[in-house]
């Protein structure tokens, strides 16, 4: 046989080389072989059938938690992977450099799916994160050892992307802004950038965002107050502004606690799309509210941003952000990773961090996804996961209505 695989009758959107028509994509030996309009199929020894659906690169989920058994909010990377056509998951600094080393061995290697990890200037990575403990990694400074943290890069750096440091009240306690100052100190000595998570002041925002760098990432970029980025008559704060235009990357990190819609609507409507969409996945909130990268992808097509803008920030701009570009990307001879997507119509209810609603008419799932070449179907029947997504949406409405609502 010619090809090993062949995704025929897709529609293919590659954000990248700005592709979107019907076409065939053919695998050989774990790389893209041939693109084209007409694959003969009597070449291939597998037939994925793509009618109906999206070919598009392998999704790259630029913050997720998956040290699987090593922190007590990591989920499991394989389990995720086919159902939300991840096939880069980039762990944002669930380890330090006291514990990247079990997470190489005993998570990283041991997957089918690809894991890079930026690692966190806790020395410790996140310890104590969890329903009832919360002890935030950076509130005591002696585990904020830049000496450790480089010598972690260095002697992983062929799966780390960066340094990663949570700052705020939760993550930091009274530590200020000092752990921002010195992951921006390792960062700067292995040439690698930060991203820089903020939850609640203190620091406030426009104490962390003139630090951030060109290509520095400033996750959890459409919080809700405190630390939000716009006023509260919704013109977009004038450092978020100077952030971009200086080359930050803003990233959604929805996760728990930090998507708001009202703020994403302010942010869109004056210009200030997200560069990425990622999901901020974790065992606290894969059930909801954030669920998956696809669900997050959905919720920013909902509020108006195009279905090739969100794609690319979840393919292109994301690789570009860790220097993979190969990983974001449709093309002859790259790697063979895709994700075979479709548009389910219906009526669905999304609902952000803080409880609020937004009806759309369409969401993004996953038939499956290819890795290294090889198809990994998604098991899990469609309308399985959108009465468990509609489950969740309708238990927080009625939680939202009785006042009994929290946001972590």
């Amino acid at each position: 046989m010619q090809f090993d695989l062949l995704i025929k009758g897709g529609r293919v959107i590659d954000p990248t080389s700005g592709l979107d028509a019907p076409r065939d994509v053919a695998i050989a030996d774990g790389r893209i072989a041939a693109i084209d309009a007409a694959i003969d199929a009597e070449a291939a020894a597998e037939i994925v059938d793509a009618r109906d659906c999206i070919v598009t690169p392998g999704l790259v989920d630029l913050h997720s938690h998956v040290y699987w058994g090593g922190t007590s909010l990591g989920v499991d990377a394989d389990r995720l992977a086919a159902k939300s056509g991840t096939t880069t998951f980039i762990d944002a600094g669930s380890a330090g450099a006291g514990n990247f080393l079990g997470f190489r061995r005993h998570v990283i290697e041991r997957a089918k799916v690809r894991i890079l990890a930026y690692v966190n200037i806790s020395f410790a990575g996140i310890f104590g994160f969890a329903k009832t403990v919360s002890v935030g990694e950076c509130s005591d400074l002696r585990l904020c050892e830049p000496r450790e943290t480089v010598a972690a890069v260095r002697e992983h750096a062929d799966i780390v992307v960066g340094v990663k440091v949570r700052s705020g009240k939760h993550a930091g306690g009274t530590s200020g802004i000092a752990p921002v100052d010195l992951a921006l100190e390792a960062a700067d000595k292995v040439g690698l950038p930060l991203m820089a998570h903020i939850d609640e002041p203190p620091p406030g925002r426009s104490e962390v965002l003139p630090r951030l760098r060109r290509g520095d990432v400033l996750t959890h970029c459409f919080r809700p107050f405190p630390n939000a980025p716009v006023f509260a008559s919704g013109a977009v704060r004038p450092d978020m502004r100077l952030a971009r235009e200086r080359g930050v990357i803003f990233d959604i990190g929805h996760g728990m606690g930090s998507f708001d819609f009202d703020v994403a609507k302010a942010m869109l409507a004056e210009g200030l799309a997200p560069d990425v969409i990622s999901s901020d996945v974790h065992l606290y909130c894969v059930d909801g509210p954030a669920f998956d990268i696809l669900v997050c992808m959905s919720k920013l097509m909902a509020l108006g941003m195009p279905l090739v803008e969100v794609l690319r920030a979840a393919t292109q701009r994301p690789a570009e952000a860790i220097a993979r570009r190969e990983l974001g990307m449709l093309k002859v001879g790259g790697i063979g990773d895709v994700a075979v997507l479709k548009l389910l119509p219906g009526r669905f209810t999304f609902v952000d961090a803080v409880g609020a609603a937004l009806v759309a008419d369409r969401r993004l799932v996953s038939n499956g996804i290819v890795i290294g070449g090889k198809w990994w179907p998604n098991e899990a029947a469609n309308h399985d996961e959108t009465e468990r997504f509609e489950a969740h949406a309708h238990h927080t409405h009625v939680e939202v209505a009785a006042g009994h609502f929290r946001r972590g």
